[in-house]
C-alpha cells in the first residue's frame, strides 16, 4: 500500500504538498487511518493536522467539580410504577433537552453484556484481516453497508483521526448476511434493544414537549435506525488533530455507546465538557431534525472527540433517521408547539433533502440546520 500521504516534517514546505495527491492516495487504499498505523507511520500525516484554534481548548478547564457542567443523567428506573415518577423523569429530559442537548442515562434495561460486545464486535470488525474489511469500503452514501474514513474527507480542511462502519437497519434494511460477519449478530441483537429503548424515549420527549406521549413516533421519528460504529486508533501526536471534529447530528435523536477510553465533548456555555464512559450509561442527544421540528425549543448541541494516544477507542451511534427512504414526506415545526410569538423558525424539508445538505457542507461549515433557518428567515435580512 502507498502511504505516501504528506508527512509533516521540516523538509515539507506547503509548497511541495499536494493535498488533493495525499487524499487520494489515502482512500485509494481503502485501509482507513488504521492501515496508516499498521503500516507503521510514527509521525502525524499532514491530511490530518488541524489548525491549533480547531484543537484549541476553548475554556475546557476541569470543570470536574461544578455541578453546572456536569452533563445531567435521567435514571429511567421504575418510571412507570406512578405519575409522580414519571412526570420527574420527564421534567429532567425536558431541562436537559434545553439547556444542554445531551444527557445521559442508567437503568435503561440494556444489559452490560450485550453492550459489552457490541463493542467488541466492532473492535473484531476492525481489526480482522484488511482484505476482508476492505470489501466494505464505498463512498457512495446511499449503500446500506459501507465502510470508511471521513464521510467529507475530500471536503474539510483536514481530516479526522477515525474509521466508521455504518449499517442501516430500518426500514428496509439489506440481506442478513450483507453485514459483517464479525458483528452480524451483535448487530441485530442489540439494534432490536435500542428500536424498544427508541420507543421509550420518543414518548417521554413527547411528554417533554407537553405533546401526545405517541405523537413523535406518529411523525415517524423513530422509523428509521442507522448505526455509526467508529473506530479511533492510537495517534501518534494526538494534540495536533481530532478523533472527530466538532458537528452536530443530522437525525432525531442519537443513542451512543462508547468505551472506557474517553475523549467525548459537549459545547456547552462556550465550554468544551468531558463526558466521561460510565459502565452502563448510554448518551443521548438532540439531533438536528428533533431541534427542527421543536422549533428551537430543543437543541441539537456541538459535540466532538479529541484524539488519544492509548487507543483504539471505540463507540457506537444509533441514529433515528430514515435518509436512505425516497420519500416526499415533509418534517417542519409542529403546529402544536407555534403561536404568534413563536412562528416557525425553520423551512420544511424532506429528511434526504437535509441529509444531501449536510454532506454538502460538510463539517466546519455552515450547518445544513442554520442553512435550513436562512431559507425560512431569509427576509428578515
Amino acid at each position: 500500500m502507498d502511504f505516501n500521504l504528506g508527512q509533516d516534517s521540516e523538509t515539507d514546505s506547503k509548497e511541495f504538498y499536494d493535498r488533493a495527491k495525499a487524499l487520494k492516495a489515502f482512500d485509494d487504499t481503502k485501509a482507513g487511518v488504521k492501515g496508516i498505523v499498521d503500516a507503521g507511520i510514527a509521525t502525524l500525516p499532514q491530511i490530518f493536522v488541524m489548525p491549533p484554534e480547531d484543537i484549541s481548548s476553548n475554556n475546557s478547564d476541569d470543570h470536574s467539580g461544578c455541578p453546572q457542567f456536569k452533563v445531567p443523567t435521567v435514571d429511567l428506573k421504575n418510571m412507570d410504577e406512578d405519575c409522580w415518577h414519571r412526570e420527574k423523569i420527564v421534567d429532567k429530559i425536558r431541562q436537559s433537552c434545553e439547556s444542554w442537548g445531551f444527557f445521559k442515562i442508567i437503568n435503561h434495561g440494556i444489559q452490560q453484556d450485550v453492550m459489552d460486545e457490541m463493542i467488541e464486535g466492532v473492535r473484531r470488525f476492525n481489526e480482522q484481516h484488511q482484505e476482508v474489511k476492505m470489501e466494505f469500503y464505498s463512498r457512495d452514501k446511499m449503500k446500506k453497508v459501507r465502510f470508511n474514513s471521513n464521510f467529507d474527507l475530500y471536503k474539510a480542511k483536514s481530516a479526522n483521526w477515525r474509521d466508521t462502519l455504518m449499517c442501516l437497519m430500518a426500514p428496509n434494511p439489506p440481506q442478513h448476511e450483507e453485514y459483517p460477519a464479525a458483528c452480524r449478530d451483535i448487530m441485530m441483537q442489540y439494534s432490536k434493544e435500542l428500536n424498544k429503548l427508541g420507543d421509550t424515549l420518543f414518548r417521554l420527549i413527547s411528554q417533554a414537549l407537553d405533546l401526545d406521549p405517541n405523537h413523535l413516533q406518529d411523525m415517524e421519528c423513530a422509523k428509521g435506525h442507522v448505526f455509526f460504529c467508529h473506530y479511533y486508533p492510537a495517534c501518534p501526536d494526538a494534540d495536533r488533530t481530532l478523533g472527530h471534529a466538532k458537528h452536530t447530528d443530522p437525525a432525531f435523536l442519537t443513542i451512543l455507546l462508547q468505551d472506557q477510553i474517553g475523549g467525548l465533548q459537549v459545547l456547552h456555555q462556550n465550554h468544551w465538557i468531558d463526558i466521561p464512559p460510565e459502565k452502563g450509561t448510554l448518551v443521548i442527544n438532540v439531533g438536528d431534525l428533533l431541534q427542527l421540528i421543536s422549533n428551537d425549543k430543543f437543541k441539537s448541541v456541538e459535540h466532538r472527540v479529541l484524539a488519544n494516544s492509548t487507543g483504539p477507542r471505540i463507540s457506537v451511534a444509533y441514529f433515528f433517521t430514515t435518509h436512505f427512504e425516497e420519500t416526499q414526506k415533509f418534517y417542519g415545526p409542529i403546529k402544536e408547539l407555534l403561536t404568534d410569538e413563536s412562528p416557525p423558525l425553520y423551512k420544511e424539508t424532506t429528511i434526504k433533502n437535509y441529509i444531501d445538505s449536510f454532506h454538502s457542507a460538510g463539517l466546519g461549515g455552515i450547518s445544513a440546520l442554520a442553512q435550513q433557518w436562512l431559507s425560512q428567515n431569509e427576509k428578515d435580512f
